[in-house]
């Protein structure tokens, strides 16, 4: 529509159209860059590399696939899984390498986390930690999920006054809530800051009416946990478990299956056939802490 001078007369929108359109825009934009900005993350990818010399980037983009084949990507993962649950539990050793140059930062793995795992306020388990590198004008940002470590030598556990935190056969650092008495001392002797603390609050505790969905019962170890007071996990110290209870019905963890850019990868680290130690072979490879000698079971690639 115009008027009399030519000029487009544009429809008002909606608050809500508004704010999708803008929500839709910074994911495509941030995915876009993320593209453009780095390098095939996996030989699965078949990615070739802008030629040298080229400037174009509409040829970096249609050379080089945001999320790779990332339909088969998560099959070969599936795959992996359910070789790995049919072995016997202590032979197992679950593990995650997170490539940080596909990561964009959306998010996505954090709130699928949330989601999965019906998280109160003050309790996330994957957060998506930034920092930026250089000098201006040259500067970058990186993103990095920082999950549970799981650690082979993990201080939580060694700390734990009722042995309410510890070490699975398959490598899982698990809590047991009904031991828990929430002296928290495990959240400090974490060296990650991977663990939170259930205080009990809702997000809609101090509106007309609390949602219905707030009290739903949480999924985790295999068991329902409702959210009522008194009662565990209200109370608690809580963590990432690799979505264990998603694992135990061989479905693949929520932020493995929500990542936009492929980054995360999961497996059986005793399996030499599964994805997760293609990944553990590549170069840029490393841990956070490893001086603190916990052996994390997180890899990151950068």
């Amino acid at each position: 529509m115009v008027d009399k001078e030519g000029r487009e007369i544009r429809e008002p929108v909606s608050r809500r159209e508004f704010l999708v359109k803008t929500a839709t825009s910074m994911v495509l934009g941030a995915v876009t860059l993320g593209a453009l900005s780095r390098t095939p993350a996996y030989a699965g990818d078949k990615a070739a590399v802008p030629a040298a010399g080229s400037n174009s980037r509409a040829t970096a983009v249609k050379e080089w696939p945001v999320n790779g084949d990332w339909e088969n990507k998560i099959r070969r993962l599936e795959q992996d899984l359910e070789r790995a649950l049919g072995k016997p539990v202590e032979q197992r050793k679950w593990g995650m390498v997170i490539d940080l140059r596909r990561c964009v930062g959306c998010r996505a793995c954090t709130v699928a986390c949330k989601a999965e795992n019906h998280l109160p306020p003050g309790v996330v388990y994957r957060p998506v930690m930034e920092e930026e590198r250089g000098t201006y004008p040259e500067v970058q940002r990186r993103f990095l999920p920082r999950p549970c470590m799981h650690c082979e030598k993990p201080p939580c556990v060694a700390v734990c006054p009722v042995k309410a935190t510890y070490k699975r056969p398959d490598g899982i650092v698990a809590i047991d809530y009904n031991r828990c008495i929430g002296c928290r001392y495990c959240l400090a002797a974490c060296p990650y800051g991977a663990r939170s603390f259930d205080s009990g609050r809702f997000y809609t505790q101090d509106t007309p009416l609390l949602e219905p969905y707030e009290s739903e019962p949480a999924l985790e170890y295999g068991k329902q946990w409702p959210r009522q007071k008194g009662r565990s996990p209200i109370g608690n110290a809580r963590k990432c478990t690799f979505c264990l209870h998603r694992l135990q019905t061989g479905q693949l963890p929520a932020c493995v299956t929500t990542c936009l850019g492929g980054a995360t990868c999961f497996g059986d680290l005793n399996d030499p056939r599964s994805m997760v130690r293609e990944w553990l072979a590549r170069e840029g490879l490393m841990r956070l802490k490893e001086e603190l000698g916990t052996k994390p079971q997180v890899y990151y690639l950068t």
